[in-house]
């Protein structure tokens, strides 16, 4: 006769089993599965010609001379000078900096004010890498 007092144990051994099969098989599929994505690219112009850019190269070297593509400055001279020299350029032109990493911090940034403030946006600090 059966015992209504008696709880029954639950086995639950096959269902772990049947999990972990699972999870082994998710875990060697996923890593191949492979999504695509398809996208319209847009097509280049092929009648623009590239431009040959001409930039301003600003040099400061250790002993604070400041050579602006082939002529020199001072650095104490260096806001006037630039200024009357950058009066006959393009404002769009690229500037690049590049300075001896001796330097104080506050000579390049007094360079780099310089010439922004002269209206040139496009400047870059150089630096080897």
């Amino acid at each position: 006769m059966y015992d209504f007092n008696q709880k029954p144990d639950l086995n639950i051994t096959p269902l772990v089993d049947i999990m972990l099969v699972l999870l082994a098989i998710l875990m060697v599929t996923a890593p191949v599965l492979e999504f695509e994505e398809q996208i319209n690219l847009p097509s280049g112009s092929k009648s623009k010609q590239i431009q040959n850019v001409k930039k301003i190269t600003v040099f400061i070297n250790k002993n604070r001379v400041v050579k602006v593509n082939k002529n020199r400055y001072d650095i104490k001279d260096f806001a006037d000078s630039f200024t009357l020299y950058a009066k006959s350029k393009d404002r769009n032109t690229p500037i690049h900096i590049r300075a001896d990493k001796t330097l104080v911090y506050d000579d390049i940034i007094y360079v780099l004010r310089t010439v922004k403030e002269a209206g040139f946006f496009k400047v870059s600090l150089i630096t080897d890498g």
